[in-house]
């Protein structure tokens, strides 16, 4: 039988030790601890009290309580009109496709201070796990716009990413 053995020196183990919590440490904070990507960048909204607040900071006045509020379910299937609500998305920074075949809290809103509105106007927040996923505000007036959360600067026409509101498709409820 044949023993061999080694001298160890505990300098060397404890830095190769420390070298490794390091790159671990490091490797952890890079890639954000392992959480899903749609909940890294998204806004947390539990409850009305802070989905009120994250419309109020984009300067709205908006009624405290919903007025609707449901269920929906993202499309599996991207289709023109999804394709364009999600380009709508993505000038905002959200994504929706990422969310394909999910169902989501979607709660709309009565803006009261919308500029040179004649019609009502609604701010839809679409919610996933207490985060703000995506969202428009709408103008329900003839010729109406959907545009993101930002105030229109100086008129009602909205951003250059506004959509006509006849043809831009919401999530609707499921039963």
């Amino acid at each position: 039988m044949m023993v061999m053995t080694a001298k160890v020196d505990m300098k060397k183990i404890m830095l190769a030790l420390a070298a490794a919590a390091a790159l671990i440490l490091s490797l952890i904070l890079l890639l954000g601890g392992g959480s899903d990507a749609e909940q890294t960048a998204a806004p947390a909204v539990s409850g009305n009290d802070a989905r009120v607040k994250f419309l109020t900071d984009f300067g709205w006045d908006v009624t405290a309580s919903p007025a609707e509020s449901g269920q929906v379910k993202i499309p599996q299937e991207s289709s023109q009109v999804f394709t364009r609500y999600n380009a709508l998305q993505k000038s905002q920074g959200y994504d929706l496709s990422q969310f394909a075949g999910k169902k989501v809290m979607r709660y709309v809103y009565k803006i009261n201070n919308y500029p040179g509105a004649t019609e009502p106007v609604y701010a839809t927040l679409l919610i996933y796990k207490d985060q703000v996923i995506g969202g428009d505000v709408t103008d329900t007036s003839a010729g109406g716009k959907i545009q993101g959360f930002q105030m229109p600067k100086g008129s009602a026409s909205g951003e250059s990413t506004a959509v006509p509101s006849e043809t831009a498709a919401l999530p609707q409820a499921t039963q």
